[in-house]
């Protein structure tokens, strides 16, 4: 199977489409999507997983499949001999830049809700390390701090394949600026 050149280490980032910013902007695709990366799973796992019935579900799995963030994969039996159909994650969503000025900022930002309600199931022992600062920085300091600290996530993604066995980490790098 040919894959796409978004998902290769070597391309790199490139600009989101509207319709795959649009595919991000629910926080329950943002977990659905970061659920199938670690794991194939069906769209039950997924509702059972998430607390959520299995149409809602459903109806974001299809939004995800339909600009190629999920992929289905063999159908398979499961534990009652059912046939299932699982998804995984193609791994594009990894390289994508989403604009600031792209997103609806109306209803908060997805991903950040996304992580909220992830950090909230995992609890608070599941903190593995954080850093709080406050900097006072220019607009292009802001951009090297962004530049600098995406491409050490980078060089972790690049290489995540080589550390499957171990604990699976989730993090989220954000800087906003302060209320005066």
């Amino acid at each position: 199977m040919d894959r796409d050149p978004t998902i290769d280490p070597e391309a790199k980032r490139r600009p989101a489409t509207v319709k795959e910013i649009k595919a991000m902007s629910h926080p329950l695709r943002v977990r659905i999507l970061r659920l199938c990366g670690d794991r194939e799973l069906t769209n039950k796992q997924l509702a059972d997983r998430l607390g959520v019935d299995a149409g809602t579900v459903l109806y974001h799995v299809r939004q995800l499949v339909d600009v190629g963030f999920l992929e289905p994969v063999g159908v398979r039996s499961g534990e009652s001999g059912a046939l299932e159909k699982p998804y995984r994650s193609t791994g594009r969503t990894w390289w994508l830049s989403v604009g600031l000025d792209d997103l609806d900022r109306g209803e908060g930002l997805a991903p950040v809700d996304a992580f909220q309600q992830e950090l909230a199931d995992a609890g608070p022992r599941s903190i593995a390390t954080y850093a709080r600062f406050a900097l006072h920085l220019s607009p292009e300091d802001v951009a090297e701090l962004d530049r600098r600290i995406v491409a050490v996530i980078d060089e972790f993604v690049e290489t995540d394949a080589e550390r499957t066995g171990r604990p699976l980490h989730g993090g989220l790098f954000l800087l906003h600026r302060s209320a005066e």
